[in-house]
Order: structure tokens, then C-alpha cells, then sequence
């Protein structure tokens, strides 16, 4: 499991720059080869996801939503300076809870 939730880490930083490319570009004016990056980086998110040891796309993808929801409120915090809320970081630990759930008991229920 522990690989599995690496590669979810990975997966996450991947998306989130991809799409805070885009972000730059439209709201704050970067120049469109920002977009290249985004396209990049979105390519290896995806990438990323196919590493993740289960035996069912959908179920890996709403694992990976827990870690996701984390790694945009590491990114607010580090990337943007913004400090998550206590009610963000107490959704990010429910959304966490809820990946280890699914990805971590998925191979008892196969």
C-alpha cells in the first residue's frame, strides 16, 4: 500500500502543476508555453495513475481522489501561500481515510 499512496503522491504533483498551468495562463496571463508544460505534466499524471497496483481503473481513480484533495492543499499552502483551514485539513485527513480504505482492503474483497 505504501507504494501505492507514492505513486498517488506523484500522480498528485503532476496533476496539479498540469492544471496550475492552465490556471497561469488564463487567469493570470503567462504565456501559452506554460500550457506546453501543463500538457507535460498532465501526460506523466496520467502516466503516473497506470502504476498504481489494482486491478480496477475506476477504483485506483477514487483512491487517488483522497490523496488529490491533500496534495491541492499542500500545493495552496507551499505554491500559492495560502494556509489551509482546520476545516480543510480535517476534510483532507476524511478524504485520506477514505483512500486507504478503498485501495488498502481492495485485495481482501477481490
Amino acid at each position: 500500500m505504501s507504494i501505492n499512496l507514492a505513486v498517488f503522491a506523484v500522480a498528485a504533483f503532476f496533476e496539479i502543476a498540469g492544471c496550475f498551468a492552465f490556471w497561469l495562463w488564463v487567469r493570470r496571463g503567462a504565456t501559452p508555453f506554460v500550457v506546453v508544460l501543463g500538457v507535460a505534466s498532465l501526460a506523466g499524471f496520467a502516466f503516473a495513475l497506470t502504476r498504481v497496483d489494482s486491478a480496477f481503473a475506476g477504483r485506483a481513480y477514487a483512491a487517488y481522489g483522497g490523496i488529490y484533495i491533500a496534495a491541492s492543499l499542500v500545493w495552496l499552502w507551499v505554491m500559492e501561500g495560502q494556509s489551509p483551514t482546520r476545516t480543510d485539513l480535517l476534510g483532507a485527513a476524511l478524504a485520506i481515510a477514505g483512500a486507504v480504505v478503498i485501495i488498502g482492503f481492495a485485495a481482501r474483497s477481490r
